[in-house]
């Protein structure tokens, strides 16, 4: 009797990525006709039994809802767990909570194993990786099989589903506003790369604050972190060598690093330097100084995804509604030590 072989296994057995064994199975013409023969004659060979990614049909409730999320030690996406766990138990709801790392193959893999009868729909924000490859097939199946979807903060507008999400361009425009409004001229920008929606609308925020205040843009005050752990020697070079007076961070941990790095060096926040960040977390409300932060409002962006989630699931038409809806959460500024 041949082992149990799942999609993962293939893939490493063949040498390929497991979305080309995932799209092989399906026939994809994106996939060359060799390949495609070869990752089907191994599956058929082991007998493989895909999870067929949303095999949980309509009939075969677990009154169970699976969270994917990039990250869980983000304060952002701890606030959005507990807002939809909140909407979740009082409908009677389990709630099962999958971290991708950030990563396209483990996001792919959590959905497989969770569409396979495990739950009933679907809460996600995308990973990095997801976002730029720009694949989103495991997505569609899921959604094709009939198991709803509703996408949070990192969306992508190739997918038809709900989706709850923050105006990011909005909002990084209004907290450049704010430093611009307080007298600061030189203004600079950490962000992440731009293949990550938030990272790329908040730029473009920044931007517009910028022109719309006659303040010249300089590409060179732009930093894209990538990598988290050399973050530091790239936010030092920034303060040591561009006599900036505002850093505007589009997340709290850029934030605490700018003002760790610029005591280091001898400046002052805010008196040198003021700094703004995203995400009304821990981190922002008990450091020293305290950071004024941009509320994404977490919790209420959880509690309506669940909403919008458990409606799906609980309509009574067994016609499948097409409309989708994206709700816009507003965001507000909290002023704190690093700004005044």
């Amino acid at each position: 009797m041949k082992k149990k072989i799942t999609l993962k296994q293939i893939a490493k057995e063949l040498d390929v990525s497991i979305s080309t064994v995932s799209k092989s199975l399906r026939n994809s013409p994106e996939i060359g006709e060799d390949t495609r023969l070869k990752v089907q004659a191994f599956a058929k060979f082991y007998n493989y039994k895909p999870n067929n990614i949303a095999l949980s049909l309509k009939n075969r409730k677990t009154k169970t809802i699976g969270i994917i999320i990039p990250e869980i030690v983000h304060h952002f996406f701890s606030t959005v767990i507990n807002g939809v766990e909140q909407v979740a138990n009082e409908n009677g709801y389990s709630v099962i909570i999958c971290l991708s790392d950030d990563s396209f193959d483990k996001e792919v893999l959590n959905m497989e194993m969770l569409a396979n009868g495990s739950i009933d729909g679907f809460i996600m924000s995308l990973s990095k990786e997801t976002q730029f490859k720009g694949d989103f097939h495991h997505i569609t199946e899921v959604i094709n099989q009939g198991m709803p979807v509703v996408m949070f903060d990192r969306v992508t507008n190739e997918i038809l589903c709900d989706k709850v999400i923050i105006d990011d361009k909005l909002a990084a425009y209004e907290a450049v506003q704010s430093l611009i409004d307080k007298g600061r001229k030189k203004i600079a920008l950490v962000t992440t790369v731009d293949y990550v929606s938030v990272g790329k609308l908040r730029t473009d925020g920044y931007t517009k604050a910028l022109l719309d205040n006659d303040i010249p843009f300089n590409d060179e005050l732009i930093i894209k972190i990538e990598d988290i752990d050399t973050c530091e020697i790239t936010i030092g070079k920034l303060l040591e060598d561009k006599a900036i007076d505002a850093v505007f961070a589009v997340n709290e941990l850029f934030a605490v690093t700018i003002i760790k790095t610029a005591h280091k060096i001898g400046l002052n926040v805010p008196n040198d330097l003021a700094v703004i960040a995203f995400t009304d977390g821990m981190i922002s409300k008990y450091s020293t100084p305290t950071i004024t932060t941009v509320s994404q409002s977490g919790i209420k962006m959880g509690n309506i995804a669940a909403k919008m989630l458990i409606e799906r699931l609980e309509l009574e038409d067994e016609e499948e509604n097409e409309s989708y809806k994206t709700e816009v959460i507003e965001t507000h500024l909290i002023e704190r030590e690093s700004t005044k």
